[in-house]
């Protein structure tokens, strides 16, 4: 409880929100500077709301060459701690932690049911942000759905990037964090394929039929994103 006491003070500036909002859409480090110039505000200011930030574990920073001369930069980034914020405290992290724990421990069956709850939980959060929207998912157009599919990520803690080829039926997505990165580094084969049928239970909440496929992993290590290749059919 003191934790999210700490972070929902640090969020309560509303230039500091929008500034944590802005890294987390960028996906990539940021310097004093950027966030300065982009928010019109002066360096020590800046400097000042990003340590902030740091200082309740929402950003990390490390200083770097830059590759244009000169000193080396501070350069921030989203943190590797999951930010949750709860009102009044309920540890849903432990729950779904001792949850997955318990199905993975019933073998085969159990590692089943994981994966059926899984994308289950996916078609659900889609359902969520069409009811918020008044909306049916065969009513909508692609661009429509792929809209609701980038809301329903975001909700989910995602950070989702979406690309969409010319025809409209290959869509590749990459997410910068990963919602189960604590339990699946202990689980990781069995907690990624219940994320990968959560994202398919998402997918064909919207879509008449889809093709999953992942590309890179982030719990791996090979990366720090998880990149999929979708193709669908309307």
């Amino acid at each position: 409880m003191e934790q999210t006491l700490k972070i929902t003070n640090v969020l309560s500036d509303p230039t500091r929100y929008y500034i944590y909002q802005y890294i987390t859409k960028r996906h990539q480090e940021v310097t004093v500077q950027e966030v300065a110039d982009n928010f019109n505000i002066h360096p020590n200011v800046a400097r000042l709301h990003l340590s902030k930030l740091e200082d309740v574990n929402m950003l990390a920073s490390e200083t770097k060459k830059t590759g244009k001369g000169g000193r080396p930069s501070r350069l921030y980034r989203l943190s590797d701690d999951v930010i949750q914020l709860h009102f009044p405290f309920r540890d849903y992290m432990l729950l779904a932690k001792v949850a997955i724990q318990t199905m993975i421990s019933l073998g085969e069956e159990g590692k089943k049911a994981l994966y059926i709850t899984g994308k289950r939980f996916g078609a659900e959060i889609i359902e969520m942000e069409l009811a918020k929207k008044s909306q049916s998912g065969t009513d909508l157009d692609f661009e429509q759905k792929i809209n609701i599919l980038k809301s329903a990520a975001t909700l989910a803690g995602f950070y989702p990037e979406f690309e969409v080829n010319g025809d409209e039926t290959k869509i590749y997505f990459q997410i910068f964090n990963c919602p189960f990165r604590e339990v699946a580094q202990a689980h990781t084969e069995i907690v990624c394929n219940m994320h990968h049928e959560f994202l398919k239970g998402m997918f064909e909440a919207l879509f008449d039929s889809v093709e999953l496929v992942e590309k890179e992993n982030m719990i791996s290590g090979c990366c720090e994103t998880c990149s999929y290749q979708a193709m669908v059919t309307t």
